[in-house]
């Protein structure tokens, strides 16, 4: 398919630029594939469409407070980091993105925070605006990675595509209540719908919890650039999926209940592990699998999902899920009906 068959238009205005007051009072758009209905409810509601012994897949990857605001030696000039990945423990070696790049060459030093505490080298030019940078510290791993929290700011989206500080209050939202695993540099933006209350009365209807862990990075924001889909490589994520998350999908759905992915990032992390139709295994390494029409899905019964930017990576493994002209029809009447969109936006449950 091409990459023009997923482009639409989005007024401005109904992008989310803060989250509900309430995690779970969202809206939710419920999209039945078989009668091809569109149902307006609220997020808290997603619990009637799932019964006992279904289970909710969900990402617990945790954000990391990767986005550092330093300067540059000798000129002082302004430079914000962008951390996305640690090359190496010992040598305290990262890839990073620095904004502005164009000032930026191997063997400057840049510093951050109060009276320097924080000292880096570029060692290496990888992209027109990626780096490979070391960082001077004395101490342990432990230490050096507990000056990165202190420092370091969480990026939320906007961020990502303008490298700007925002608001705290939005950054504590920028975050599932279900977090563990920090390694990601973006959130899984399904799953901060998720309430306290939303997710004990799940239990209470003895839904099941399957958690596996992807480490969701800048590819998420990057533009698709080539009409040919087939021909488009997504950056690879790390990811982890235990043998006791494998048992409980595997079990479920062979007795026939039903499999419900929270977000995008859950879906690639368990459609990366398929080992024959039905049935995932065990698996620690990464994944740059994109997923586009056609595409048959054997795991996944039901899938939530945010409204995601035209031409992106996520609308189209959602077009994939749905259906292209359903998936169609849903976004027009969204856009209708004011669905706020974004991460920060409302919800859509797939069925």
């Amino acid at each position: 398919m091409k990459l023009s068959e997923f482009k639409y238009s989005t007024p401005k205005d109904i992008i989310a630029e803060k989250p509900t007051k309430q995690r779970d009072e969202c809206r939710l758009m419920v999209v039945h594939r078989d009668t091809k209905e569109i149902e307006h409810r609220l997020f808290k509601d997603l619990i009637e469409y799932v019964d006992t012994d279904d289970v909710m897949v969900v990402n617990n990857t945790k954000v990391f407070p990767a986005m550092l605001y330093g300067e540059k030696e000798k000129t002082g000039a302004k430079i914000t980091v962008f951390l996305l990945r640690e090359l190496n423990e010992e040598t305290r070696l990262w890839d990073v993105v620095v904004d502005p790049a164009r000032k930026i060459r191997i063997g400057n030093k840049l510093y951050f925070g109060e009276n320097d505490a924080l000292v880096a080298e570029v060692i290496d030019n990888t992209t027109s605006r990626g780096r490979t940078i070391r960082f001077l510290f004395d101490g342990d791993h432990h230490d050096f990675i507990q000056t990165i929290r202190k420092m370091g700011h969480t990026p939320l989206p906007d961020e990502i595509l303008r490298l700007r500080e925002v608001e705290n209050a939005d950054a504590e939202r920028y975050q599932t209540l279900y977090a563990k695993n920090e390694g990601a540099v973006a959130a899984p933006a399904a799953g901060l719908h998720f309430s306290r209350e939303l997710i004990k009365r799940l239990e209470i209807k003895d839904v099941k919890w399957a958690e596996l862990t992807l480490h969701c990075g800048l590819g998420n924001f990057k533009s698709i650039d080539v009409e040919d889909l087939s021909k488009h490589r997504m950056d690879a994520e790390e990811m982890h999926i235990s043998d006791a998350t494998c048992e409980m999908i595997n079990g479920a759905k062979a007795n026939g209940h039903k499999i419900c992915c929270v977000g995008t990032t859950a879906m690639r992390a368990i459609e990366s592990c398929v080992t024959i139709p039905g049935k995932i295994s065990p698996y620690d390494g990464w994944t740059n699998k994109f997923i586009y029409p056609p595409y048959d899905f054997t795991i996944a019964d039901m899938m939530v999902t945010n409204f995601h930017p035209s031409q992106s990576s996520m609308f189209i493994m959602v077009s994939a899920f749905a259906g292209p002209l359903l998936l169609q029809r849903a976004y027009e009447t969204a856009i209708k009906e004011k669905y706020r969109f974004g991460t920060f936006g409302d919800a859509m449950l797939i069925i």
